[in-house]
C-alpha cells in the first residue's frame, strides 16, 4: 500500500508542481483540476489550499478514504475514456487532469489518454509524470520492473501514444523525481502537431539510442554484475560479524531482494513510516518490516536504503544514527557505503 503523504520529498515536489500549473493556466476558484490516481490527495490538496476547485480518482478504496478523510472530494473508481465522458457529464470539463506514476499501469495507455483529452476545456492540459527509460537504464534502476509496471517511457513513445489518442505534446520536462522522470503537457491537438522542441528531443534519444536492442542488452549483463557486487557486499559485511538492517518496504524493494537473494539471513528486518506496512513482510524473501522507531532501538551498523530515490530525505531524518556511528548502504546505481 503505497501512501504519498508519508514522503517529505514528495510533498515539496507537489507543492512546486501545484505552483507551476497554477501559474502556466492561471488557475483560480473557478476552475476545476482532476488527478487519476489521486493516491490519498496530497497533490491535490496543494491546489486546493490555492482556491483551486480539485476532484480526485483513486480506485483503491482505502486510500481514497484517506484523501476524502482530509477533505478532497474523491471518486473510487477505474479511469478510462468511458469513465471520463460520465466523469465529464457529472463535473463538466476540467482545466487539467493530472496523471502521475499511473500511465505505466495502465494496459491499455491510448484509451487512458483519450479519456484525459476528453475532459479538457479548450485551453487545458493533460499533464502526466512517468519514470524515464534512459535513466532507468544509464542508473541501472532495475528494481523499478515490477509487478504493477507494464510499461517505461522514451519521449519517442509518449509522442507515439499522445498522435494516437488526439494530443499534442506541447512541452516535456525532465524532472529529477523517482530517480528521473518525465513530466509530459498535452494539449488537445487542433491539427497542430507536436511542439518543435519535444520532437528534437525525440530526435535526439534517438539518435543516443538508449531504446535500441543493443542498449538493453547491455543493461541485462549490467544488472548481473550488480546482483553480484550487491551480495557480495552485504555477505561480506555479515560475515565480518556487521548488523545490516533496512530502511523502506518500497515495492522496489521486492524485485531487488529477491533477484539478488537478499532474505532474513542477510536483512533480518526493514522499517517503513508508513503503517499500513508495519507489522507486515516483504514479498518473497518475507523480511519483516517494524516501526522506524526501531532503528534507533537496536542501532545496526548499517541500513540499506531500499527506497534508494529518496536517500537525501532519509538520511536526514536519521541524524541521530549517524551520529551513533551508523552509517548507510544505497544500492543503486552501485552499492555504496555512505
Amino acid at each position: 500500500p503505497y501512501v504519498t503523504g508519508t514522503s517529505d520529498t514528495i510533498a515539496v515536489h507537489n507543492r512546486e508542481y501545484a505552483d507551476q500549473l497554477i501559474r502556466m493556466l492561471r488557475l483560480g476558484q473557478e476552475h476545476l483540476v482532476m488527478e487519476v490516481a489521486s493516491n490519498d490527495g496530497s497533490l491535490l490538496a496543494c491546489f486546493g489550499r490555492a482556491g483551486v476547485r480539485v476532484i480526485g480518482i483513486e480506485p483503491a478504496e482505502n486510500i481514497a478514504a484517506l484523501a476524502q478523510a482530509t477533505g478532497i472530494p474523491t471518486e473510487s473508481v477505474f479511469f478510462s475514456h468511458q469513465e471520463a465522458l460520465r466523469l465529464r457529464k457529472t463535473y463538466g470539463r476540467v482545466m487539467s487532469v493530472i496523471g502521475n506514476n499511473v500511465l505505466a499501469h495502465i494496459d491499455d495507455p491510448v484509451d487512458f489518454l483519450t479519456g484525459m483529452g476528453s475532459l479538457l476545456t479548450a485551453e487545458g492540459l493533460a499533464v502526466v509524470e512517468v519514470p524515464y527509460l534512459a535513466d532507468m537504464l544509464d542508473s541501472l534502476e532495475y528494481d523499478t520492473v515490477y509487478h504493477e509496471h507494464l510499461s517505461y517511457f522514451s519521449v519517442s513513445a509518449l509522442l507515439r501514444l499522445c498522435t494516437a489518442a488526439g494530443l499534442r505534446a506541447v512541452r516535456i520536462d525532465r524532472v529529477a523525481i523517482h530517480g528521473g522522470s518525465l513530466r509530459l503537457y498535452a494539449a488537445t491537438d487542433g491539427g497542430q502537431g507536436h511542439d518543435p522542441e519535444v520532437v528534437r528531443m525525440a530526435r535526439q534519444e534517438r539518435l543516443e539510442g538508449s531504446a535500441l536492442g543493443v542498449r538493453l542488452e547491455k543493461f541485462a549483463v549490467e544488472v548481473r554484475a550488480h546482483r553480484d557486487s550487491f551480495r557480495g557486499l552485504i555477505q561480506g559485511l555479515v560475515s565480518n560479524g556487521r548488523v545490516v538492517a533496512g530502511y523502506g518496504a518500497p515495492a522496489k524493494s521486492s524485485t531487488l531482494l529477491n533477484f539478488c537473494g537478499i532474505g532474513p539471513d542477510l536483512l533480518p528486518w526493514t522499517v517503513d513510516r508508513n503503517p499500513l506496512k508495519v507489522g507486515r513482510l516483504l514479498p518473497g524473501v518475507h523480511v519483516p518490516v517494524l516501526p522506524v522507531e526501531t532503528v534507533l532501538e537496536r542501532q545496526p551498523d548499517f541500513l540499506v536504503i531500499l527506497p534508494w530515490n529518496f536517500s537525501d530525505e532519509i538520511m536526514r531524518q536519521q541524524d541521530e544514527y549517524v551520529r551513533r556511528g551508523g552509517r548507510f548502504i544505497i544500492p543503486i546505481p552501485e552499492p555504496r557505503i555512505v
